[in-house]
């Protein structure tokens, strides 16, 4: 009997959320004042949504699992999806309000989020079914630790799953309580192909602030292969095989809201085509790099022939370790 071919390039489930996004200030108001923007932004937001559209964008079909409200942020952000390319019919409406989050941009300054929970708090993972992860070349899964329901063994018997079905998966996490967090985790990472935190996000599991003794840190815990990126100083990977440190490629910074979304789809796409791990690494840094040319989670990335052709002509500096 022949198995169902994937028919979905990338499952893309968890946090899917609704950023209204100011361009840069110059500063933070003192409490009862106020500061002039050149523009107050709504677009879409969450890991789950941003590596979609960027998956899209290249040219690839995704398809999007998570929770939206019944609100007019909940319509906006299904109907912005599809028009990005993205399959939609897995989306589930709840009650209350669609996930928001305020990214509050000063110039030369990191970015500010004022998060609200909202239908992202019903997620638990029973919105996917096997089905979904059988039919799917790659499963992705963003925003773990901050969605209360989706519990670390929830998710590991998701990756189970798609384990025993070959189809690799790829972890990204938000951490906003990292005790919480860590624990959980600790059911995840035997289960997990490629874990893709920042390096902030993994001093916090960690407690490490070495990059690659993150990196190693994590696959020691039981990760396949791990890929730690820290900003301008680019990214390092630990795998089985090879260790890898990675430079840049150089952009003008507008806005870095969405950049770590954009390498990860960009790595993905890598895994899709059945790359190298150094190639993968190149995608996704110029994919990256092109998320921070605009304001915005996905308006700068790149599409499929503005990615070809930079990396044509660019080629990223990865030294191996």
């Amino acid at each position: 009997m022949s198995s169902t071919p994937p028919i979905t390039d990338c499952l893309c489930a968890g946090i899917v959320v609704a950023d209204f996004i100011c361009a840069p200030v110059s500063h933070v108001p003192e409490a009862g004042g106020l500061v002039m923007t050149d523009a107050i932004s709504l677009a879409i937001g969450g890991c789950a949504s941003n590596v979609a559209v960027d998956l899209a964008r290249l040219g690839r079909k995704p398809v999007v699992v998570g929770r939206i409200g019944a609100d007019m942020p909940g319509r906006f952000v299904r109907e912005e999806l599809a028009a990005s390319g993205v399959d939609t019919r897995h989306l589930v409406d709840s009650p209350g309000q669609t996930s928001s989050t305020l990214v509050v941009n000063v110039c030369h300054e990191d970015r500010r989020f004022i998060h609200a929970f909202g239908a992202n708090a019903l997620f638990d993972a029973s919105e996917i079914t096997p089905e979904l992860v059988r039919t799917s070349k790659v499963l992705y899964l963003g925003g773990f630790g901050l969605m209360p329901r989706l519990a670390g063994d929830r998710v590991a018997d998701l990756f189970r799953l798609a384990r025993q079905v070959h189809v690799p998966t790829v972890l990204d996490v938000v951490v906003p309580d990292p005790g919480a967090c860590r624990a959980q985790l600790l059911e995840v990472l035997p289960w997990t192909d490629v874990f893709l935190p920042n390096a902030d996000e993994a001093r916090l599991l960690s407690g490490i602030a070495d990059p690659l003794d993150q990196a190693r840190h994590f696959r020691n815990a039981g990760a396949g292969t791990v890929v730690i990126t820290c900003g301008n100083q680019g990214a390092v990977l630990a795998s089985r095989s090879e260790t890898l440190r990675a430079g840049i490629f150089p952009a003008e910074f507008i806005d870095g809201t969405g950049s770590g979304d954009a390498f990860a789809a960009g790595f993905i796409w890598g895994l899709i085509e059945g790359c190298s791990a150094e190639r993968c690494l190149e995608m996704g840094s110029a994919l990256g790099a092109s998320c921070v040319r605009r304001s915005g989670a996905t308006t700068g990335v790149f599409t499929r022939s503005e990615l070809e052709e930079f990396l044509s002509h660019n080629r990223l500096r990865v030294e191996r370790l």
